[in-house]
């Protein structure tokens, strides 16, 4: 008999773990789609979309991997809600990122440009890193805000590629590679590049740069010679970046939400709609353990993905 309500007991506290544990990933996943909005509060709106963390592709997998990241699919979505959303006269592009994925910083430059198309206007308000592809999304923009300590710039492409052939020498490991043809394996870090491949990278680099030097070119009405100078790679604080006219006024969020309501032409001080992935339990978790570690700039170029591809993106000392 006590093995049996042993038995039993063991039993309620199995489901009731399963029944948390399912709680907690129900509420997770749906604070990664939560969107701020005061019910209290009615009349014209300002949208302020978030974007946090390193531009990569696609959409979170889980809470965790949702994490310090800004996904593109995501940003496009809050975007769209955004245009939808007959309240929301204008947007605030809140961007906190030293930017990523290529393919994804421009994919949100696009929709970006398709929102102004729809008579939303859109102000970038830049916070302490908004640089590379965090810059690229934001350069057609109708103003962007900066701090006059806001790290910015960085137009430039990379891509990094890992060589562990020394590595593996020294530990008498050889790596026995059949492929199709003589490319095949150039990626996969066990052998340096030969020069073929590297013009082939470079070519490859010199297409997305030439693509960042005309975004940045229209949005900000510059000539490309000028741009070119510029982008070099170089940061800039945000003093710097208004200087050079890569930025147009010296404010914080507050203020780009104050210009965006004079845009969309809402009277007084307006409400707004706040468009944030929050992290919900276990990313707050992971997010609070990757900072203690010291360990955010690393996953900015890891974690994210970034490895091996083409990247807008600037890592911090």
């Amino acid at each position: 008999m006590k093995s049996r309500g042993l038995l039993f007991v063991t039993g309620v506290l199995v489901i009731s773990a399963c029944c948390a544990l399912a709680c907690i990933g129900i509420f997770g996943l749906a604070a990664l789609t939560a969107i701020e909005n005061n019910p209290l509060e009615i009349g014209d709106a300002v949208g302020v979309i978030y974007v946090e963390g390193p531009i990569v592709m696609g959409a979170p997998l889980s809470d965790f991997s949702a994490a310090d990241a800004a996904y593109s699919e995501t940003i496009i979505e809050y975007l769209r809600k955004a245009q939808k959303d007959s309240a929301v006269k204008a947007i605030v592009l809140r961007v906190e990122s030293p930017g990523g994925s290529v393919v994804a910083s421009q994919e949100i430059y696009d929709e970006v440009m398709a929102t102004q198309k729809k008579g939303k206007p859109v102000i970038a308000s830049f916070g302490e890193i908004s640089a590379s592809g965090g810059y690229y999304i934001s350069a057609g923009a109708d103003k962007i805000y900066v701090h006059p300590a806001t790290i910015t710039g960085s137009i430039g492409v990379i891509s990094v590629l890992t060589n562990i052939e020394g590595l593996t020498d020294k530990l008498g490991v050889k790596m026995v590679v059949i492929k199709s043809g003589p490319h095949k394996d150039e990626s996969y870090g066990f052998r340096d590049l030969s020069p073929e491949e590297r013009v082939n990278w470079q070519k490859q680099i010199d297409e997305a740069y030439e693509d960042f030097v005309s975004i940045v070119a229209a949005g900000r009405k510059l000539d490309k010679d000028k741009v070119k100078k510029l982008a070099d790679g170089s940061v800039y604080s945000g003093k710097q970046a208004k200087e050079l006219g890569l930025a147009d006024e010296i404010g914080n969020l507050e203020a780009a939400v104050a210009a965006a309501g004079k845009a969309g032409n809402i009277p007084g001080k307006p409400r707004t709609i706040k468009y944030r992935p929050t992290q919900g339990l276990f990313g707050s978790l992971s997010s609070a353990v990757g900072q203690n570690l010291g360990t955010k700039n690393l996953l900015d170029l890891f974690s994210a993905r970034q490895m091996g591809r083409l990247m807008y993106l600037y890592v911090a000392p």
